[in-house]
């Protein structure tokens, strides 16, 4: 079961892929983070560059995707945030998001599975917290909705 409602918003700013062509696992792209916020009812903080998406594109056209970045919150301390999942959807939608074209998030599938590590007592709830993110893909930006598995 997850809550109803967000536990937190996280927008984060991209750079242009960097390609690497078809490795062995598949059509291999990383995603670099620039930077981007953090909001919700019991965090908030900034997104700090330095992060990255590292994707596979599989045969069968999904985004196996894993993310891995840091969080500065509001006060000062850091949350790393891991994030594996993946995106897919009809061709002529996953065309258009390559695009950088803004589609409706219920038009193809964006979930991940976030978990978190700090050190920070502020924070210190997020060490014992899975989220499922819906997310969406923007022109250079991707938006998630964490939602706390119960």
């Amino acid at each position: 079961m997850l809550s109803n409602d967000p536990i937190m918003q996280i927008e984060a700013d991209l750079e242009a892929p960097q390609l690497f062509g078809n490795t062995p696992y598949g059509e291999r792209r990383v995603i670099n983070i620039t930077g981007g916020k953090v909001s919700g009812p019991r965090l908030r903080g900034k997104i700090l560059p330095g992060g990255a998406d590292w994707q596979i594109i599989r045969a069968d056209g999904a985004a196996d995707i894993f993310a891995k970045y840091t969080v500065q919150i509001d006060g000062g301390g850091f949350v790393l945030v891991t994030s594996a999942g993946l995106r897919h959807g009809p061709p002529e939608v996953i065309a258009r998001l390559a695009k950088g074209e803004a589609v409706p998030r219920d038009q193809y599938y964006f979930r991940t599975c976030v978990r978190f590590e700090t050190g920070d007592s502020q924070a210190d709830w997020l060490n014992r917290v899975l989220c499922i993110a819906v997310g969406a893909r923007e022109k250079m930006k991707v938006k998630l909705d964490l939602f706390e598995v119960l």
